[in-house]
């Protein structure tokens, strides 16, 4: 199997695994129990929590643990709209991640009025477009960091700025960032960050959110005292565990990650791009992820290329895991390309540190194979 689908989900890493071992087996109990066999590991959930701190260069108090990206990001809205209930205005774009448009929509159903930012053909957001949508009942905006589907960066920096300069609470989806590109909130004014252990070698079913030291907050779940009472339920120390594990080592990786998986994705993209006739590159050029190659295959439906590509060992996907069960088409590209079938026609490449050139040789020759066979 060659894998390029690391922004689907990541393999857990060894390391992970075994440091979370102990907490499937002998060490059981319940952090908040008040006798020592259960309120030891208090300090394990704690530990884990600093991991996650250190890795997005906040404090361990900024750090609120949750079951994955898609509560992180609803949790961040809902806070912002908890905050003040006079304002009943989101901004956001059209190419987000479907946990932050699916939230919005059902918002709208509830009397909230969203604005959903355009984006150009290579996928870039206008900032005069994000000034000219706020307004003094805007809430949040919400913006992701790299986009899931064509790896293209948004200039969060700048972003950040106009919501600061604004008053506006901002609140960033960093699932495709962290881990690829360094994220640092000391040096980033934002008030809200999502990420998910799932996307940096860590288990699946836990996620993080960064909420900024006095930024509003209130519960989303509402239960125990856990999490300070800001989200009730109780903790799944092995997954704490997992996802501090991960995050310690991707801080140890990243410096390290663009050099290696670049030049694969570059392989990989000029191999494909320079060979098969009737393909085009989905996203900027060069503002995005190392890892993402995003290409449409003109007169080739996105899920028979999948098909064939399967046969032939090869995981990719034609967008958002989390959508792959839908007909629709990748709003993403539909968003960046609305005239044509580029978004029906279109396949992401997502690679990780453990590919391999040999593997990206043997994924340009599946490719060409399975054009072939699919065009008259």
């Amino acid at each position: 199997m060659i894998y390029f689908d690391h922004n689907a989900t990541t393999r857990v890493l060894p390391a992970v695994r075994e440091a979370m071992l102990p907490y499937f087996g002998d060490e059981w109990g319940n952090p908040s129990s008040s006798y020592r066999f259960g309120s030891k590991l208090r300090g394990v959930v704690e530990k884990a929590r600093e991991q996650v701190a250190e890795f997005l260069g906040a404090s361990a108090r900024e750090i609120l643990f949750t079951s994955c990206a898609t509560e992180s990001n609803n949790a961040a809205i809902h806070a912002a709209l908890k905050a003040n209930l006079q304002k009943r205005h989101v901004v956001t774009s059209a190419v987000e991640h479907s946990s932050v448009l699916t939230y919005c929509r059902a918002l709208e159903e509830e009397g909230v009025r969203v604005t959903y930012l355009p984006v150009d053909r290579d996928g870039l957001l206008r900032l005069a477009d994000l000034k000219n949508a706020i307004t003094d009942q805007t809430a949040i905006v919400s913006l992701m960091w790299a986009n899931n589907e064509t790896g293209v960066l948004f200039p969060v920096e700048e972003i950040a700025q106009v919501c600061k300069a604004r008053g506006v609470l901002f609140h960033c989806d960093s699932v495709q960032a962290a881990g690829k590109v360094a994220v640092d909130v000391q040096k980033l004014p934002v008030d809200y960050l999502s990420v998910t252990g799932h996307k940096f070698h860590a288990p699946k079913g836990i996620g993080a959110l960064y909420v900024r030291r006095k930024a509003p907050f209130s519960p989303l779940i509402h239960g125990g005292h856990q999490e300070r009472g800001l989200r009730g339920g109780t903790e799944s120390v092995p997954l704490l565990v997992g996802i501090g594990k991960g995050a310690d080592l991707a801080r140890k990786h990243l410096a390290g990650y663009d050099a290696k998986v670049r030049p694969l994705r570059d392989e990989l993209e000029q191999g494909i791009l320079g060979s098969i006739a009737g393909t085009e590159l989905n996203g900027h050029p060069t503002q995005r992820l190392a890892n993402t190659t995003n290409i449409t295959f003109h007169g080739i439906e996105s899920e028979a290329l999948l098909i064939l590509l399967d046969q032939a060992g090869l995981c990719a996907s034609a967008g958002s895991a989390c959508l792959a069960d839908s007909d629709e088409p990748s709003h993403v590209v539909k968003a960046m390309k609305p005239q044509g079938n580029a978004s029906r026609q279109m396949i992401r490449f997502s690679l990780g540190l453990e590919n391999t050139a040999k593997e990206v040789e043997a994924a340009i020759d599946a490719v060409k194979r399975a054009t072939q066979a699919l065009r008259p």
